[in-house]
């Protein structure tokens, strides 16, 4: 493996450098995770491919004074509609893992999700940013375990509770059995004391049904927070007005970067349908395959108010610390900029379809 970097070269200059980059300073066992999908990998492929069936119409003589990325979400100002999405065992890529994100957040100004699988302390992620942080949580069988993590982060200033609700087992990912992947001595799931692993100890595949979250549970944990409750992993049309109806304050349209079910539709292919739906009642995120601003600005006139990056921000991660999730940062966040400059969009509330060619 090549060595960290404490500098930024010239020819890094995209998302796709950083994954070239990262790809050799990561370990095996650490690519096999973060890198891995599901089955074939369809899904994971066509995230990123399905982008390209949408051009951009350029408009360039529009009045675009005043111009910026700000976005309004559950009555709070965010400087970019650019988040990191929740990742685990961050430190499997960097020793300081999401303390290192943290501090790019913080230089970024970009809100930060905290997988519930975070290799660092809450209470460390915390003292290391002064821009925003929510909660993602994977739901444990004992609910008095999920309470008390939401308990925990809403004592510490976190914003937002962003329930995962399309990974109730893990996926399986051929790369990982093949490698045999493991979490390294000192690297776990630090904030609970012991995370349900769907994986351990059942003969028959379908004795862990009896202790996969419900419907019932995602109503329990929404009367029991102050913060607003986001389902990440809406998929379906079906599921989208399923939240509206039980009164969630927000989605994520997202397959799970492809790494749980192959076969799924990309993501930005479900967008629209899901969009029309919601019809603008509650705030849609979105992740899945976004590699360019161009990507940020497509699935924002398609319907989302904000996007989530994830494996871009792990290679960044493993290829420079803190500097590369910044600089990661910076580059999606520059390119999505010059995007809305070309299509005559002078903030993120002026992006719609009208920009797009399909």
């Amino acid at each position: 493996m090549k060595q960290k970097l404490d500098y930024i070269p010239n020819d890094l200059v995209s998302l796709y450098d950083y994954e070239r980059y990262a790809k050799e300073r990561m370990s095996l066992n650490s690519l096999a995770y973060i890198c891995s999908a599901a089955g074939d990998e369809l899904t994971y492929k066509s995230n990123e491919k399905s982008f390209q069936k949408f051009f951009l119409e350029t408009k360039t003589l529009e009045d675009l004074s005043h111009a910026n990325t700000n976005i309004q979400l559950f009555g709070k100002t965010y400087e970019t509609p650019i988040f990191i999405a929740p990742v685990a065992y961050q430190k499997l890529v960097d020793i300081d893992g999401e303390i290192a994100t943290a501090q790019a957040a913080n230089a970024m100004n970009s809100c930060m999700i905290v997988s519930s699988f975070s290799s660092s302390t809450f209470d460390d992620i915390t003292k290391y940013t002064n821009s925003p942080l929510w909660f993602q949580l994977y739901i444990q069988p004992d609910m008095n375990v999920n309470l008390e993590l939401i308990k925990k982060v809403e004592q510490l200033g976190y914003e937002a509770l962003v329930i995962t609700i399309d990974a109730p087992i893990s996926g399986i990912r051929n790369v990982e059995q093949r490698m045999g992947f493991f979490l390294p001595d000192g690297i776990s799931a630090i904030n609970i004391k012991n995370p349900f692993q769907t994986t351990d100890n059942f003969e028959n595949i379908f004795d862990i049904v009896e202790y996969l979250p419900t419907w019932k549970d995602i109503e329990y944990l929404k009367k029991n927070t102050k913060l607003p409750v986001i389902l990440k992993g809406i998929t379906s049309v079906s599921y989208a007005k399923k939240a509206l109806d039980l009164g969630i304050d927000g989605i994520v349209v997202s397959n799970h970067g492809g790494r749980t079910l192959d076969t799924i539709p990309a993501s930005i292919e479900l967008l629209p349908k899901i969009a029309k739906v919601i019809n603008k009642k509650i705030p849609i995120l979105f992740d899945g395959g976004i590699r360019r601003g161009t990507d940020v600005l497509k699935a924002i006139a398609l319907g989302a108010n904000a996007v989530l990056i994830g494996r871009p921000i792990i290679y960044g991660l493993a290829t420079a610390g803190a500097l590369g999730v910044a600089h990661t940062l910076k580059i999606l966040k520059e390119e999505l900029e010059v995007s809305m400059i070309f299509t005559g969009c002078k903030d993120i509330q002026s992006i719609d379809e009208s920009i797009l060619i399909q």
